[in-house]
């Protein structure tokens, strides 16, 4: 498993970068996980009172602190807080930390180095500023939406990958680390907006930039990269499952059409619009005939750009990323991606150990960033922060 853990604290990208993530959705629990891959001390502001369970699933190499913002000493403490961080992850509603009085101008005011990272689906300006909204409304928003979906059937969102977690929590972490950067040789903070909207739009710069391509001419699900071509797509094999094929230039093209048992002297052209509807059925009837396993011995080692779709449950066990150590196993024997990209000398080192609890870390977190022990009862006290298992604590 890498490194020893001390050994990957002290040797890791971000070591040494203090950041508060208040707790939220799914996009700004992922940035803060890939802060945490990559080394940085992560605190996640959990709200009280706290329920049963955590809804970050995205926990990994972070410590958790139970605090109510919404009391004027919370709201001091976390002022207390920001005072000693780098970086602080707000997921929240344009207006809502300003409100708390824990607004950019208040907290950057006190700790001029602080990087305050607003992840919010809008952006902290504009007509929707102040809406509600999720991955769907984003990507409609951003244009992207438009583009997805096959022929004759309405626009669909690939699960809630692009806005939320593409477009939102790495656009985000990208946005720190570069801050971070410019830091070093400003001395000095800044206000972060990362809207998922400008993010998976920015993320789409090739579909703008390509237009005169002729690669969108046609309606949706017509053209090359959208489910139109018949060495673009999907195709189902005689045991249920799936091969790939993205077989675009003409001579991996000519691979697939050898590996498929076909003559390309008697085929359409390839780039005949026309005969795409026929070929893919041809295509069809052919991958259905073999197991997806009879066709991976045929495609394998050839570039024909053809290759399986693997299912969560085998694709750690799949000999490349096997061989790649690409996805990796917790304390709990739960299975998750490797921390992306690879860095040569300060590889991200994920932390092996379950998710924290809610409040699991609140006492040795307040400790550390200088609360005294009579302090941190007197808020256990008001109800202001709150404990996993109090009585081991206090």
């Amino acid at each position: 498993r890498y490194l020893g853990a001390r050994q990957a604290a002290a040797t890791m990208a971000l070591s040494g970068v203090r950041v508060l993530e208040l707790a939220g959705l799914a996009p700004a629990p992922l940035c803060g996980m890939i802060l945490a891959d990559f080394g940085a001390q992560v605190v996640r502001v959990d709200r009280t009172p706290r329920s049963a369970v955590s809804t970050d699933v995205q926990g990994r190499g972070k410590r958790s602190l139970a605090l109510d913002l919404k009391r004027p000493s919370g709201a001091a403490a976390l002022r207390r807080l920001c005072r000693g961080t780098d970086v602080l992850i707000e997921p929240f509603r344009h207006g809502v930390m300003e409100k708390l009085g824990l607004g950019p101008e208040v907290l950057l005011q006190e700790n001029p180095r602080l990087i305050y990272a607003r992840l919010t689906g809008f952006g902290q300006t504009g007509k929707y500023a102040r809406s509600a909204g999720h991955d769907i409304n984003y990507l409609a928003l951003s244009g992207v939406l438009s583009k997805l979906g096959r022929k004759d059937e309405n626009p669909y969102a690939p699960l809630n990958l692009l806005a939320d977690f593409a477009g939102g929590g790495v656009m985000c972490a990208m946005g720190v680390v570069t801050a971070l950067y410019e830091r070093t040789k400003s001395g000095k903070g800044q206000i972060i907006d990362a809207s998922m909207v400008e993010g998976i739009a920015y993320l789409s710069s090739f579909l703008w930039k390509s237009q005169n391509l002729g690669l969108w001419n046609r309606p949706r699900g017509e053209n090359l990269l959208d489910s139109g071509a018949p060495f673009y797509e999907t195709y189902k094999t005689s045991d249920g499952k799936f091969m790939a094929v993205g077989a675009i230039e003409p001579q991996f093209y000519e691979e697939l059409i050898k590996g498929l048992g076909l003559d390309s002297g008697k085929l359409p052209s390839q780039l005949s619009f026309s005969d795409w509807p026929e070929m893919k059925k041809k295509f069809a009837s052919i991958f259905a005939q073999k197991t997806q396993a009879e066709w991976c011995s045929i495609f394998d080692g050839t570039d024909a750009c053809v290759t399986p779709v693997l299912s969560f449950d085998d694709v750690a066990s799949h000999q490349h990323n096997k061989e790649r150590s690409s996805f990796i196993e917790n304390d709990q024997e739960e299975i998750s991606p490797r921390p992306a990209p690879l860095l040569s000398r300060t590889p991200a080192v994920p932390s092996f150990k379950r998710d924290p609890f809610i409040g699991e870390h609140t006492e040795e977190i307040l400790l550390e960033y200088g609360f005294t022990k009579q302090e941190i009862t007197k808020l256990y006290s008001d109800k202001v922060i709150e404990f996993s298992n109090p009585k081991a604590n206090l």
